[in-house]
């Protein structure tokens, strides 16, 4: 913007220091006179209005720029799902091919996505699926040991994990819960879970 002005102002003192020499310096002519100021200012606006142009029209240019995904960019890819209402979140780095997309591009690389967040640096995607999360599992007691059941999409559990857990020394509370089974969703709560029983 400083520069811009700058060469305005420069244009508009040359422009006014060629009139001013103009008139001061009077030929004896007073055709030529006439003739030589629009010569001079002729030419002068000539110069000064095409320097003035090119550098709005790098300004302009700058200004325009729509912002792209920058090579460090983090890409959020969040789900919904319908079947158990939960969102899940994946995070990942921009992949090379991505590099230098703007908005519509990704939106066109990314078709079943909405953009919920775009920046050079951070991008939210955000899609809605049928079914469930895959992250729900049952904790269980079986023979005095915790398993770890997942619950597929259908709702039916399938064995994860035996763990060497023992449920004999355990509060009664948890152990007349761990009989009906207790439902965690997500890894991180399920570890959690785990940790507090061991």
């Amino acid at each position: 913007m400083n520069k811009a002005i700058i060469a305005i102002v420069c244009c508009l003192v040359v422009i006014v220091g060629v009139i001013t020499a103009a008139i001061i310096i009077k030929p004896n002519s007073d055709s030529n006179t006439g003739n030589i100021v629009a010569q001079v200012s002729e030419n002068n606006n000539e110069e000064i209005l095409d320097d003035c142009t090119d550098e709005y029209e790098e300004l302009m240019q700058t200004d325009s720029q729509e912002e792209k995904v920058s090579p460090h960019c983090a890409i959020t890819i969040k789900t919904y799902y319908k079947g158990c209402g939960h969102t899940t979140e994946e995070y990942m780095q921009a992949s090379e091919d991505m590099v230098n997309l703007n908005q519509e591009e990704v939106q066109e690389k990314y078709p079943d996505y909405q953009i919920e967040e775009f920046s050079s640096n951070s991008i939210v995607l955000y899609r809605e699926k049928e079914g469930e999360c895959g992250e729900h599992y049952m904790v269980k007691d079986n023979n005095g040991t915790v398993e770890v059941y997942k619950i597929n999409e259908n709702g039916e559990q399938e064995l994860l994990e035996t763990t060497g857990i023992s449920t004999e020394y355990l509060p009664e509370t948890d152990k007349i819960n761990m009989q009906n089974g207790i439902e965690v969703i997500g890894k991180q709560q399920l570890n959690q879970l785990l940790e507090d029983y061991e």
